[in-house]
Order: C-alpha cells, then structure tokens, then sequence
C-alpha cells in the first residue's frame, strides 16, 4: 500500500497505539487533541506518560491541536474518542473537511440518551459526499500490549468491503492482524456491551470469587449480549469471533482493563466517583450499562447480568447482593433466547 496521510483523533492510549501501528507500516500519521500539555509533551518529548511510562514514540508521529491543520489532505480519519464527545467531534471535522475520506473508528460505546452506535453518529454528522462507509476497528486488545507491538488480531467492519479491506491493509503487519466483517450492528454492539460484563467480571474479583465464577459470568454475558445484538439486527455468529467472545475474555480477565479494574473496585467497596476519579481515564462499561439497561427494557430483552450491574450503579444496590441475586434468581434453559 502506497503511504497515506491519516489523522488519528483522540490521544489516548488507544489513539496512541494505533498512531504507532499505523506510523509502523511508514504511513503519515497526525495525531490531534485538545489538551495543550499533552500534545506539547508528543512533539517535543515523543511520549505519552499519562498512559504509558516508558515508551518513546517515533518522532514522526506529529500532534496537533488545530483540527484544521490536523485534516488537510489526509486520506483517511480514524476517531477515538469517548463515546460521550463522538458526536460533537464528528460536527466539527464535518465543519472542517474540504475532501472526501476514509472515515474509521476505534471507540467502544452507545450513546446515552439516543441509545445509537457511533457509525450512526458518525454517518448523521458527516455528510456522505464528504466521508466513506464508516469502518468500526474493534476487537480483542489493550493498548498497553499493542503498543509494545504484541500480537494483535481485531476487525475491521463496514457494510462496504472494499473500504473494510482499505483499513485492513492500512493497519495490517506482522504483529497487527484485521480480519474484515460486513456485520457492523454485530461488532458494535459486541465490543460495547461487553465492557459491561467486565464491570462485573471485576466485581466478582473484587468480591473474592475465583475462576467458575468468572467462566460464568463471562459465559452468561456472552449469551445476553447476543440476545441483545441480535434483537437490534446483528448476526449471532459475529458474537463467537475476535470482536465477540475475543474481546470479551480479554476485557473480562485483565487487569489491564479499566472496566475490569473499576468493577473489582466496587466489588472491593469502593464508591463509583472514587473509582472514576482515581483512574483517570473514561469507563465506558459505567455509562454503557444505562444505555443498555434501558434498550433491554425498551425491547423486552433478558439481561441478567446488565441489570444486576445496573442496580448496584444507578440504584444503590450493594453489589454483592445484587450479583448473588442474579445468580440465585437465574433458573433457565442455556439455550433461552428471550
């Protein structure tokens, strides 16, 4: 592939990783974002310590915080963002661009209030003469492993091919793998909502319990994900691959996920704003399980282990007591899917 200019909105860890990823394969990269001290600290340091400590970024990776400067004559925009800020983002590099791109995501989330996935979001603000199908790159990884250049292997979807396999090969090397999918309802909401399961994957943890009951929790949130996916249009078997069960397991089982962390917090007894606070860093999962909470109950869809994770949130419910409820409570076939 002939090298392409890309601006990478958003610089965080992910943001950050696939910078380099795509820097890696000698593509332009331009990173944009709105903190001063931040993209000063890219420029003249190459670094990016509030996420990563010890690692040195290639100087040719350059941060704006101008998206004027950061847009002009790139063939392709990849946002990640969190969730809460896509839309007002995506207005602006609509009031901004002068030529048609590539239009990708890397971002795991539903929006609260419209309940909508961000290729929505992104297909209503940017106009189509202006932008490409949007492509959704989702899957099992943490950025603190790419970034070292571990073995990665995710998805690149969109309801056109053509431009999925553009992003599969703007991002593809030895230790970076997509693999396309046309089902693009199928990989957002999967790498949405399984950062609730995490929550509770953590809390678990936090609680004191071991590995069955973290199979469990992973096996059973795997299954109401699905019942929900498939509910809003997506195909059930995109929830067996990389952006289904994969990111699932390596979000539901490390530390190095903040979801993950923020339940085993709570499940320790810390309060919500103290975990939010002290990580430093946006929990999806928290605003995720509303959102989800509330499209489940809007569609009549069973989702034990969302609705136990939003009591103990949004209700006050001690978590323990909420999760024992849901386990106790949980007499049915494996195979129900209503």
């Amino acid at each position: 592939m002939t090298k392409q200019k890309i601006a990478v909105l958003g610089p965080g860890s992910w943001g950050t990783a696939l910078a380099q990823v795509l820097n890696d394969n000698g593509h332009e990269v331009r990173i944009w974002g709105n903190i001063s001290e931040q993209i000063d600290e890219i420029n003249q340091k190459h670094t990016n310590s509030l996420y990563f400590k010890d690692i040195i970024l290639d100087d040719k990776i350059v941060a704006y915080k101008d998206l004027g400067e950061t847009l002009a004559g790139v063939d392709a925009v990849l946002f990640v963002v969190p969730t809460k800020v896509t839309r007002l983002v995506a207005k602006q590099v609509a009031d901004t661009l002068d030529h048609k791109v590539v239009v990708m995501h890397a971002s795991k989330g539903l929006e609260p209030g419209t309940h909508e996935r961000l290729s929505t979001i992104l297909e209503e603000e940017i106009p189509a003469d202006l932008r490409s199908e949007v492509v959704v790159v989702s899957g099992p990884s943490h950025a603190e492993e790419t970034i070292v250049r571990d073995l990665t292997l995710i998805t690149a979807a969109s309801t056109d091919l053509e431009t999925a396999k553009y992003v599969q090969k703007l991002f593809s090397n030895h230790y970076f793998r997509l693999y396309t999918n046309s089902d693009v309802i199928g990989v957002e909401t999967a790498g949405a909502l399984k950062n609730i399961i995490a929550v509770g994957a953590g809390a678990l943890h936090g609680l004191g319990y071991g590995d069955n009951a973290k199979a469990a929790v992973i096996t059973r949130g795997l299954a109401e994900i699905t019942r929900l996916g498939v509910k809003l249009g997506a195909d059930p078997l995109t929830y067996s691959g990389l952006s289904g069960v994969g990111d699932l397991i390596v979000t539901g089982t490390s530390v190095h996920s903040r979801n993950w962390r923020a339940g085993d917090a709570l499940g320790r007894g810390e309060k919500l704003e103290d975990v939010e606070r002290n990580m430093g860093m946006v929990i999806e999962g928290i605003s995720t399980t509303k959102v989800a909470y509330e499209i489940a109950q809007e569609l009549d869809v069973y989702m034990p282990i969302t609705s136990a994770i939003y009591r103990s949130i949004y209700e006050g419910m001690d978590i323990k007591e909420s999760i024992l409820n849901m386990m106790s409570n949980e007499l049915r076939s494996e195979n129900e899917w209503h």
